[in-house]
C-alpha cells in the first residue's frame, strides 16, 4: 500500500513536469507500470557515480558569463544587462528523471542535459536583466528518489548533489566573483541545495553582506528556518537586501501537501512577507515557456533533439496573489491550460518561477540598484 501511495504520488510529479502529458483517466495502472518499471534496479552504491564536475573547467557550468548560453536569451522586447556589478549563482531544479540511477551521470548528449537547457532559459534567464549567470551542472538526484522504500536513498542522493553545488559556489566566490556582489537563486530541488547551503556558507559569515538577495523558491524554506539563522534574515519589502524570499504556488482552496507547514512566504506582486492580497494589475508578467520539457523516465537518457526558440513577450495581469497560511494563493487555473501544473489538490509547483517571471526580474534590477546605492 505504502509504495502503491508513492507511485501514486509519483505520476503527479511526473504529470507536472511533462506538462500534463500523463492523463488521470480513472485508473493508474498503466502510469504504476511506468514508475515502476523506470526506478533504479539497485540500491544507492558509491562507487557507481561518475567523478565529480571541475568547475575550473567551463563545461561543468550550464551558464558562464563567458559563453554564449540560453540563460542569455530574454522575452521579446527586452535585453540582457550588460557590464553589470553583480553575478547571480543560479541552482537549477530536477531535470533527471531517469531511473538509470540515483544520481544524473552528466551526459551532455541527454535528456537530462536538455532539460538543464530548459531551465536555464526559461528560468535563469529572469536574472540577465540585472546579474552575469553563473550555474552549474552538478550530479543531481534523480526524482525517482521520492518513490523508493530504502530511507537512505533521499540524504545519499541528495547529500551527493550537494557536495557538488557546495564546490560550485566555492569555485563561485574564489575565482569568478572576487569580492563583487551576488544573488542566490534556485528552485525545487536546487533550493533544498540552496538551503544547505545558506547555513554553511553564508550565514554568519563576510558573504552575508556580499549577497544581495536570495530568492529561494518552491521548496520548503520554513519560518523555524529563518529563525535559525544569525545574519540573514527574511526578506520584508521589495528593496530589502541581505535576506530571502521564498514561495510555494497553490490555487484557490488547495489541499497543501503535509510538509508545506509555516512556510516562509512572499508575495511576488507586492514583495511583503506573508502580503496581502495584491490585485492581478499589480502583475508584471507570466512567460509561456520556450522548449520542450523532456519527461520520458524509462530507458536511457538519450537526448531528445529539444529546440529552445526565442521567449515571447510576457504576459501581464494574469492573476491576482496572496499568502494564506504560508501558501502563496492564486487564482484557480482549473478548466484553463494552466491547469496541468497542478500535482494534486491545486499545488502550481510548475507555475513557481513562469507565472512571476517578469516579477522576479523587475525586483531584482530593483534589489540591486537598492543595495548598490547601500554600498
Amino acid at each position: 500500500m505504502k509504495k502503491t501511495a508513492k507511485i501514486i504520488g509519483g505520476i503527479l510529479v511526473i504529470m507536472f513536469l511533462s506538462g500534463g502529458a500523463l492523463h488521470v483517466s480513472g485508473t493508474y495502472t498503466l502510469q504504476n507500470m511506468v514508475i515502476a518499471y523506470s526506478m533504479p534496479s539497485h540500491g544507492w552504491e558509491p562507487d557507481r557515480a561518475v567523478p565529480p564536475p571541475n568547475y575550473a573547467d567551463q563545461k561543468s557550468w550550464a551558464a558562464l558569463p563567458s559563453t554564449e548560453d540560453l540563460s542569455d536569451k530574454s522575452p521579446a522586447g527586452l535585453t540582457a544587462a550588460e557590464n553589470t556589478p553583480v553575478d547571480v549563482f543560479f541552482i537549477h531544479p530536477t531535470g533527471f528523471l531517469n531511473g538509470k540511477d540515483w544520481n544524473s551521470h552528466l551526459e551532455m548528449d541527454s535528456r537530462t542535459e536538455e532539460n538543464t537547457q530548459w531551465m536555464m532559459i526559461n528560468q535563469a534567464s529572469a536574472f540577465n536583466g540585472c546579474c552575469a549567470v553563473y550555474a552549474p551542472r552538478y550530479r543531481q538526484a534523480t526524482y525517482l528518489r521520492y518513490f523508493s522504500d530504502d530511507a537512505t536513498i533521499i540524504p545519499k542522493s541528495m547529500g551527493l548533489a550537494y557536495s557538488d553545488v557546495e564546490r560550485a559556489f566555492d569555485y563561485f566566490i574564489e575565482y569568478h566573483s572576487k569580492g563583487r556582489p551576488f544573488i542566490l537563486a534556485s528552485h525545487s530541488q536546487g533550493t533544498a541545495h540552496a538551503e544547505r547551503l545558506m547555513k554553511a556558507r553564508i550565514d554568519g559569515t563576510l558573504l552575508a553582506d556580499r549577497m544581495v538577495v536570495a530568492y529561494l523558491i518552491g521548496n520548503v524554506i520554513s519560518n523555524d528556518f529563518i529563525g535559525s539563522l544569525t545574519t540573514v534574515k527574511a526578506c520584508e519589502t521589495e528593496t530589502d537586501t541581505r535576506c530571502i524570499i521564498h514561495w510555494v504556488t497553490y490555487g484557490e482552496n488547495p489541499t497543501p501537501q503535509a510538509r508545506h507547514k509555516n512556510l516562509l512566504c512572499t508575495n511576488p506582486l507586492n514583495w511583503q512577507r506573508d502580503g496581502t492580497r495584491a490585485e492581478a494589475d499589480a502583475h508584471q508578467g507570466a512567460i509561456t515557456p520556450s522548449g520542450e520539457f523532456a519527461r520520458k523516465p524509462w530507458g536511457d537518457d538519450s537526448a531528445a533533439g529539444t529546440v529552445f526558440g526565442p521567449l515571447a513577450a510576457p504576459t501581464p495581469n494574469v492573476t491576482w496573489a496572496e499568502c494564506r497560511d504560508g501558501l502563496l494563493t492564486v487564482a484557480d487555473f482549473t478548466g484553463t491550460p494552466l491547469a496541468a501544473a497542478d500535482l494534486g489538490g491545486k499545488n502550481y509547483h510548475g507555475l513557481d518561477f513562469p507565472l512571476f517571471y517578469m516579477d522576479i526580474r523587475l525586483n531584482a534590477v530593483q534589489r540591486v540598484r537598492a543595495y548598490m546605492a547601500s554600498h
